[in-house]
């Protein structure tokens, strides 16, 4: 996990300290998850690493936005460099696809990106949740290398 980085004495964080008391600490446990393919950066794909990252991005914002006024993603952005992000492999577009049905029929906020013109599934992003309430429908998906 990615330490936020170090602050010349007498410098405000980002974002400063805006979360209610106590609020801290219930944000920590927050995580926000984003699925990638992973064919895209592979044969026959290839997809540059930039452009894979770039969906990664465009689907976690995405969630973040759509789902700004949930009490989590808004604890979660008041974070700022300690926001805690884990970003898994899905191996082709039908694990993708059939990883987003199962979210919705659970009823679990999340996005995917569809790729435009292409009209491509690449990627799909869940709003910041505690990670007890989602993990076990990621728990089949591997951290993306």
């Amino acid at each position: 996990s990615r330490r936020a980085p170090r602050l010349p004495a007498g410098c405000a964080a980002p974002y400063g300290s805006m979360a209610a008391p106590g609020a801290a600490a219930a944000a920590a446990a927050l995580v926000q998850y984003v699925v990638l393919r992973g064919d895209l950066g592979r044969p026959p794909r290839s997809w540059p690493l930039g452009a894979v990252v770039a969906q990664g991005c465009h689907a976690a914002l995405a969630a973040a936005h759509a789902h700004r006024q949930h009490p989590d993603t808004r604890a979660y952005l008041e974070l700022g460099g300690a926001m805690r992000t884990v970003v898994l492999e899905a191996p082709d577009e039908a694990a993708l696809t059939a990883l987003a049905e199962t979210l919705k029929q659970h009823s679990i906020d999340h996005e995917v990106w569809t790729e435009q013109p292409e009209n491509v599934a690449t990627c799909l992003a869940l709003r910041p949740y505690p990670k007890d309430q989602v993990h076990q429908h990621l728990k089949k998906f591997k951290l993306l290398k």
